[in-house]
Parts: structure tokens; C-alpha cells; sequence
């Protein structure tokens, strides 16, 4: 539907059509754009003034043509010209954001946030649904009853006061630029286009207005950018644009060859954070949470030491504290902390269907897309905004790579009560491979990035 449909603004005219077809001309023909071109075009977008088509058009041209740094932060710009912002300053203190690209079994976040709280550092976060194969945080945490995502502004500066962090929803109204180009890129193939991703990102970051930022860039089969070149260069761009937006930034690439962890579904990974948050090591989300807690520490207070900084994060563990932070912001958000007191009152599914190893030997490789979907397919995710969600559903990988699985052991579970489960059983069974040698399982951090000169 085109953008003046759904806006009410006047149909698209002439003038802008012009102006957004010359656009896509001289970037078509290697020739660099100005602030003010990027700006218009998207101003005339938001508002109205050029249609769907049009827009697709010049999304696209940039997308195989590329924008230089110059352009991409006038894009991040753009996008969040005329929106909200947040002032966080109203908090008091250092305050930090965290942000991931997103991945199969990623609950991150649900464990970093109230990590880096309980050592005594603010986080504000905003996070999104989950779409196709990779699940979201607000999913995850609507399995808890009465919480409260969608906050106002001085909701999230109380909650944060007490708590020492706020998790909300995306506020459409923070990067108005982004949020109505986000579905067009998404419908138009270039969803992948590092500059459009970076100033998407960076723009939602900047509109936030948190002091620093760290940045989970994950690679592999699973993530949004497969190519670790690709992924590199990603991480390497929102690291530069943030860093001249004046935020303290850092970031890591991670693997995402793999589902993390154990747990695929919302109250299922909800499970597995209530675990690691008790002081559990679950493979590849421990290790990933405690580097990314640590590089969060080290924004908010430059000077300090990785290992100064591990040990402060070990003590959070093994004290309770950042449980107990967690239910601390679960309280301050309007849900019930006794749910997460006792896990087995958080929606689980009924029946619960073991996925078989057919043959001896080590598994080699567990395709995070596979199990994704298959999670899609009992209602855990979703394949359109509005699709309903079982919060109970989901998968729970048995095997990871480098286990030892005899013929006729688990490789998975299937928990669903529901939904298309012959499809996702298997989906399930042809996401392993299992051969006659022990591979050497993938690092969970590729790279910490080193942080930009003078931070």
C-alpha cells in the first residue's frame, strides 16, 4: 500500500517523483548523493510525497550501487529527523544500550541486561518481534504474565531509576525514516544491504540516546549476513557511524553456524536465561554473555580492565544479584516475579516429541535455519507480523556440534501442541549431520572488535 495511503498525506507529486527519480539516476551511474538528496528523498517518502514503487526503486539502486560513510550517516540522519528521542540524561549516570542482528535460540540480551545492571551500569534497551527464523525478545518476554513492553518515556526513566535497566518495545515514533522503509526493504530484497542495515540500526540507537553500545554482529548460517567477510564489514560500519554519532561503541562478531544453547522458543529460552542467570553454564550462551557484559562495562568506564571487568561479572553470577535484578525489572514492569521464582509455571506444551539420531557417530553440523523453521512451524515464531504465538512451542537441541549421539538417541525435541509438527519434525531430523569424527566446535566469538581511537 503506498506510504500517502496509510499516512493520510496528499498522493505523490510530480516535483518529488522528479527529485527521486534523478536520485536514483546519479547513484545508478556511480555518482555520489548529498546530505540533502538523502534527506529529501526520505522526508518525501515519510510524508507521502512518492510512492511505494518509487522508494522500492531507490532502495534497491543503493543497495547494488553501495553508500560511502558520508552518505550512510546522512541516511542514519534522515531516518531520524522529525521522531522522538529520549532523554536519558533524566536517569542519572552512564547509561548503555545493547544491540544483536539477531539469530536462532538468541536470549542474550535477557541475561547480558540484567548482568550488567547487578554491576551497577544502566541499560536501556528497546527490542523487536520475531520474524521468520530468528526468534525476538519481546516474543520471550511476553510469556510472562502482566509485563508491560510498551512503556512512554517516563515510564522507562522510572523503571530504570529503580531497577537499574528497562527492556521495552520498538517505538515507531523514534526513527519515523526507518520504520517506514523498514517493510519495503523487506519486501524489495534489500534487506541484506550493509549501509541500510547499519544506518537502520544506528539511527534506532541514536533516537534511544544511550551513552554507549555494544554490538552482537553474528555470522554463519543462521544470521542476517551468512558471509563473515559481509558481517565484518557490517560491524566495522555501525562501529564508525556510532563512534561519529558520539556514542561509546564496541563490538564482537559471533557465531551463529548453530542454534545458542539448548533452548528454541520463547518460554523455553526463558528457562535456559533463568538458568544461566542461576549460575548454569550453558554452552555458547555463557561464554557469549560474559565477553559481551564485560565490553559493556569497559564502555561505560574505558579504564577499566578485561579482567577487572570478568570478575565483577563472575561475582553477579555467583551472587544471585543479577537474578535477582531480573526479578527486580520484571516487578518494576508490572509482571509477576513468581513465575520466574518457579519456571515450571511459564507456558510449556503438552507434548513433547523426541527427533532421533539414525546412525552412531559425532554431529557435525546443526543447521540453525532448519531449527528455526521448524519452530516457525508449531507456532513459536512467526512468518507474518500478526501471526499468533504458542509461547510454549518450540525446540530444545539435545546435540550440539562435537557431541557423541548413539542411533536412536536424541538429537532434539519437539515441544508443541500444535501446528504444522510432522513439517517441523522433520525439518528437525535433516538440520543435523552426524559423521565418524569428532569436528572441533566452532568458536563462539570470532573477533572483539577493537574500540574506535579515543575510547
Amino acid at each position: 500500500m503506498p506510504a500517502a495511503a496509510t499516512t493520510g498525506a496528499p498522493e505523490p507529486d510530480g516535483g518529488a517523483s522528479a527529485r527521486i527519480l534523478d536520485a536514483v539516476a546519479r547513484k545508478r551511474d556511480g555518482l555520489p548523493l548529498s546530505a540533502a538528496d538523502i534527506h529529501t528523498t526520505v522526508s518525501d517518502y515519510v510524508n507521502g510525497r512518492v510512492a511505494d514503487y518509487q522508494m522500492a526503486a531507490w532502495l534497491a539502486t543503493v543497495a547494488c550501487a553501495g553508500l560511502d560513510a558520508d552518505e550512510t550517516r546522512a541516511l542514519t540522519t534522515s531516518y531520524v529527523a522529525g521522531g522522538e528521542r529520549l532523554d536519558l540524561e533524566r536517569i542519572g549516570g552512564t547509561v548503555l544500550d545493547k544491540h544483536s542482528t539477531g539469530g536462532v535460540g538468541d536470549k542474550l540480551s535477557l541475561v547480558v541486561v540484567p548482568l550488567v545492571a547487578a554491576c551497577g551500569v544502566t541499560v536501556v534497551k528497546m527490542s523487536g518481534r520475531g520474524l521468520g527464523h530468528a526468534g525476538g525478545t519481546v516474543d520471550k518476554l511476553e510469556s510472562v504474565p502482566g509485563l508491560r513492553l510498551d512503556l512512554a518515556p517516563d515510564a522507562i526513566y522510572r523503571t530504570a531509576r529503580r531497577a537499574g535497566m528497562a527492556i521495552v518495545s520498538q517505538s515507531a515514533s523514534l526513527a519515523p525514516g526507518d520504520e517506514a522503509t523498514y517493510a519495503l526493504r523487506d519486501a524489495t530484497g534489500t534487506v541484506e544491504s550493509v549501509p541500510l542495515i547499519a544506518a537502520s540500526i544506528i539511527g534506532k540507537k541514536v533516537a534511544v540516546g544511550a551513552h554507549g553500545l555494544v554490538l552482537d554482529v553474528k555470522t554463519g548460517s543462521g544470521a542476517l549476513i551468512p558471509d563473515r567477510g559481509r558481517a565484518t564489514e557490517l560491524a566495522e560500519a555501525m562501529l564508525g557511524l556510532a563512534t561519529g554519532f558520539g556514542l561509546s561503541c564496541r563490538a564482537v562478531l559471533s557465531d551463529m553456524s548453530q542454534p545458542l544453547g539448548h533452548a528454541v522458543g520463547n518460554a523455553l529460552e526463558l528457562r535456559e536465561v533463568l538458568a544461566v542467570l542461576r549460575g548454569e553454564w550453558v554452552p555458547g550462551v555463557s561464554e557469549a554473555c560474559a565477553t559481551l557484559a564485560r565490553l559493556m562495562l569497559q564502555s561505560a568506564d574505558p579504564a577499566l580492565c578485561g579482567r577487572a571487568a570478568d570478575a565483577r561479572v563472575a561475582r553477579a553470577l555467583a551472587g544471585g544479584d543479577a537474578y535477582d535484578r531480573l526479578l527486580t525489572w520484571v516487578a518494576a514492569q508490572g509482571g509477576d516475579p513468581r513465575v520466574l521464582e518457579r519456571p515450571a509455571l511459564l507456558p510449556a506444551a503438552r507434548k513433547v516429541t523426541p527427533v532421533t539420531a539414525d546412525r552412531s557417530g559425532w554431529v557435525t553440523a546443526v543447521d540453525p535455519r532448519a531449527v528455526g523453521m521448524a519452530a516457525v512451524h508449531v507456532r513459536a515464531g512467526r512468518l507474518s507480523h500478526h501471526a499468533p504465538l504458542d509461547h510454549g512451542a518450540g525446540v530444545r537441541v539435545v546435540r550440539r556440534v562435537g557431541d557423541r549421539v548413539e542411533a536412536g538417541e536424541p538429537l532434539a525435541e519437539l515441544h508443541a501442541d500444535g501446528g504444522a509438527t510432522e513439517r517441523a519434525a522433520r525439518l528437525l531430523a535433516g538440520a543435523f549431520t552426524v559423521g565418524g569424527e569428532r569436528p572441533a566446535p566452532p568458536p563462539v566469538i570470532h573477533r572483539v572488535f577493537a574500540p574506535p581511537q579515543g575510547q
